[in-house]
């Protein structure tokens, strides 16, 4: 039988949690710098339903522990991980005794030599603030949901859009969900966990388009049955190697029979719809994404292509030169008069200091590219016009802007991501008066969403190449689709976990 607990005025909650997605595909190592950790009172100022005065503020006793939050990349190092773990936890037992906990995580990090990285830190984090704790983690959709991290979170939710604009709504969902739970001294929840074997890409999932706009709309339903707090879908990370890596659905709330019946709804739905998954956007080769753009009408432009298999923003190493070494062969990109082409991006270190010192409008030759990943192509030497330079980028450090031909390469000492339009008009462009735009990404962004005229996804090689089956996965658990597309339909029964403070019990599946 479970008892109620004792109902909490203003509990005191401690928030802590390191976030990535690590693409084990990729040769790129993440370090921990890339986490940009914030402490103490300084954690709570990533949530702005946290700011002082606001409801949420007000109803508990807030303290931040670290959280540390890295642009998608490589396997993070065990180094990395070891060293900021053991600040989380130190940070976390010079706490005063806590009511509840706040996991704030992405779910998709890779360590070396660690499978199941947000499972393992979490149980660290448990033997330090103890069993009595409770425990609400906020997930990425494209994380992956363990039976053991089901079993460790008390309540657990992601995000429910692709584009992720619901990010910060989700953050709060899940605050305000421990919040309530320890207010009012209900019994922990009942989780029914179901692990779906499907692995597609977020290019393939996105909730803009059908089927997942459904899949995903089906949640609601669930959510706002008797019995239910919350229900949650997960894609999972198609992008590394590890036995969790698939998609899953978790409902909790008070009522056993509700949220299996919900999980089971929602797990069928996802399962049913496998088949009908496809890209976001038309794809094709990048040559033959250049000619469509080019072949476009006035009205279709700016025409933005997608870089798709070397995306900074799903694990790639964000310095394969593959794309950029076609897209400057092209012979209408000779000569400044042609088309105006911008090209986002490429880390350079040497050729960024080299076109700062020189200036902008010198004429320069510079090295940039292959780095890290050099498996597709070499380093790229090109000469142009330095059109522009910017300092102080959070994830770029320093950019410049090389005009080769009519086309504006972006060069930047570390890696960084394109997906708003101050990012380009920063540094002296113009995206939406560009012909073509081409951007290291998947699907697009909302802002550069609305800005596109046209718009195709390039299938370019890298370490979160699209094509799936061709990457080499060996670990995951089979059969799944679609590497198994005629497997057999798979057992889609809640699985009822234990409350966190129980012995989880029985084999993983």
């Amino acid at each position: 039988m479970t008892h109620p607990r004792t109902a909490v005025a203003r509990p005191v909650i401690a928030i802590a949690g390191l976030g990535i997605e690590s693409s084990t595909f990729s040769p790129a190592r993440t370090e921990a710098p890339a986490f940009h950790p914030q402490r103490g009172e300084d954690v709570l100022t990533r949530y702005p339903f946290l700011a002082p005065g606001t409801p949420l503020r007000d109803a508990a006793s807030w303290r931040g522990a670290l959280v540390g939050k890295a642009l998608p990349g490589g396997t993070v190092t065990a180094a990395a991980f070891a060293e900021l773990s053991a600040e989380l936890l130190r940070r976390l037992g010079e706490l005063p005794r806590l009511d509840g906990l706040w996991y704030d995580i992405h779910g998709a990090m890779t360590v070396e030599g660690v499978d199941d990285a947000e499972a393992v830190l979490l149980a660290r984090i448990r033997e330090t603030v103890g069993a009595d704790v409770i425990v609400s983690t906020s997930m990425d959709l494209h994380g992956n949901v363990s039976r053991e991290l089901a079993h460790m979170s008390d309540l657990i939710t992601c995000y429910r859009t692709a584009p992720h604009e619901d990010h910060m709504e989700t953050k709060e969902r899940a605050a305000r969900h421990l919040v309530d739970l320890l207010a009012t001294g209900a019994p922990r929840p009942v989780k029914a966990w179901i692990p779906v074997p499907v692995l597609l890409a977020g290019e393939q999932t996105s909730t803009r388009i059908e089927p997942a706009r459904s899949v995903y709309a089906a949640i609601d339903g669930v959510e706002a049955t008797d019995g239910v707090t919350d229900a949650a879908i997960w894609v999972g990370y198609a992008w590394a190697d590890e036995p969790r890596n698939r998609a899953a659905v978790v409902v909790t709330g008070p009522s056993e029979a509700a949220v299996a019946r919900g999980a089971e709804r929602l797990a069928r739905g996802f399962w049913e719809a496998r088949g009908a998954f496809a890209f976001v956007a038309p794809t094709g080769s990048l040559d033959e994404c250049l000619d469509e753009a080019l072949a476009s009408s006035p009205d279709a432009r700016p025409f933005f292509i997608s870089d798709t298999g070397d995306n900074p923003t799903a694990g790639g190493a964000g310095d394969v030169t593959w794309g950029l070494e076609r897209v400057l062969s092209r012979p209408e990109f000779k000569e400044p008069s042609g088309p105006t082409v911008i090209y986002a991006s490429v880390p350079g270190p040497a050729a960024v200091a080299a076109a700062e010192k020189a200036g902008v409008g010198a004429i320069v030759t510079v090295t940039a590219g292959a780095e890290v990943d050099d498996r597709h192509a070499g380093p790229l030497t090109m000469t142009g016009v330095v059109h522009a330079v910017r300092h102080g980028d959070r994830d770029a450090g320093t950019e410049v802007v090389l005009r080769v031909g009519s086309v504006y390469v972006i060069i930047t000492r570390l890696r960084k991501p394109y997906h708003y339009e101050h990012d380009f008009t920063g540094l002296a462009l113009d995206p939406r008066g560009a012909d073509v735009v081409v951007v290291k990404i998947g699907y697009l962004e909302p802002e550069l969403f609305a800005m596109s005229a046209g718009w195709k996804m390039a299938l370019t090689p890298g370490g979160v190449d699209q094509d799936l089956v061709r990457l080499g996965h060996h670990r995951i658990r089979r059969p799944m689709f679609p590497f198994d597309p005629h497997m057999p339909d798979p057992d889609l029964t809640a699985r009822i976990i234990p409350p966190s403070n129980k012995p989880l019990g029985g084999a993983d599946e």
